[in-house]
Order: C-alpha cells, then structure tokens, then sequence
C-alpha cells in the first residue's frame, strides 16, 4: 500500500487557488495508476516514489508543473529529462490529458521503474570558447598573460571571456581589460581572491 506525505497536505493547502484542484488531481492520479508509491519531499516540492523517483509536481504564482523522471520513455518522444513539466504549464485541468491517458502515463512510468530501466542522458559539450579580438591582442603583446591564459581550463578562460564581454560601455570594457591582462602576468585566476591557499 502506497503511503501519503502530510507535508503534501500543507503544499496543496498553501497553493494558489487555481493550484489546489489540479495539484489533487495530479496526486489522484499517481495514486491510481500506482497504488505502491510513497509520497515525498525533494528539492523543495512533491516527488512520488516507486523503486525510485517516478514523477513530481510543484505549483508556482500562476501555473503547475508535472513531470516524469524518465519522460522521454514515458511519453514515448523526446523527452527533456532535466525540466520539471513536460505538461507545458498547467493553469487548470483542460491544459492535461484525460484522465486515462494519465495514468496510463503512470502505469508505464511504474513499471519501467520496477525494471529497473536507465534512461540514457546525453551530455552536451559546452560551446567552443570565442576569444574576443580585443582581448587576443592584449594577450599577444604581453607574454607572461599569454602563457598564463593558455595553461588555464577553459573555465578559468571562460571567466575572463565573460567579464570583458559583459561590459556594458566600452570605458567599462576597456578597463577590465587593462585589469585582466596585469592579473593574468601575475599567474591569478579572475577569482583569485576567493581560491584557498
């Protein structure tokens, strides 16, 4: 027999009111697609349990969010297994499939859990790093930058990519440049002052 969170209880009773209906229905339906699953609480909202995490819920100023944990097998699609809903936002209960369809839903999200099947995560590699031209040519005509700014991880290069460029008047710009440049003769990560010894 499933089990069922008090805290979901006070989630539900705090919502918004045009939460409450939809975020009962959405547990209604866990519970009768899967009448084993535990109730939990993750991340600061509802999860429904069962050999795993099965689904979660959570309700916002103006819309709900449903999601499954393994969605892209699940829903039979590509599926975005890091977002919370795959419902789109939920604003009232027209915005979900029917009722049989849902916990069809379950139903099958259930029994992939019990077979202990993996969904297979992709990982996307981060973008290539675009030195800006202002920044190449400082680096070009001061060495020790230079060779400090190649030996770095891309992260390291990353956060001196970011602080030029996100400057918002050329002054501004022009002066972490200056900065970053004397920084990076010196051998300092942008962060430096933050990193333990």
């Amino acid at each position: 027999m499933g089990t069922r969170d008090p805290r979901i209880d006070s989630y539900i009773e705090n919502s918004a009111e045009f939460a409450r209906p939809i975020l009962t229905h959405l547990r209604e339906i866990v519970h009768a697609g899967c009448p084993d699953v535990e109730e939990g609480w993750k991340w600061s909202f509802p999860h429904f349990m069962h050999h795993g995490v099965l689904c979660s819920m959570a309700s916002f100023k103006a819309h709900c969010a449903f999601g499954f944990w393994k969605s892209s097998l699940v829903l039979d699609g590509p599926g975005d297994e890091e977002a919370m809903g795959q419902f789109g936002r939920i604003t009232s209960l027209k915005d979900l499939p029917g009722k049989r369809a849902m916990i069809a839903y379950v139903k099958k999200a259930a029994a992939l859990n019990e077979a202990g099947i993996k969904v297979q995560r992709t990982t996307k590699a981060p973008a290539a790093l675009k030195i800006p031209a202002d920044l190449a040519a400082a680096l070009n005509a001061n060495r020790k930058a230079l060779d400090t700014f190649d030996a770095f991880s891309t992260s390291h290069k990353r956060e001196y990519v970011e602080w030029i460029t996100e400057a918002k008047r050329e002054e501004t710009r022009a002066k972490r440049l200056e900065q970053a440049i004397a920084m990076l003769a010196d051998g300092k990560t942008r962060h430096w002052k933050y990193q333990r010894a």
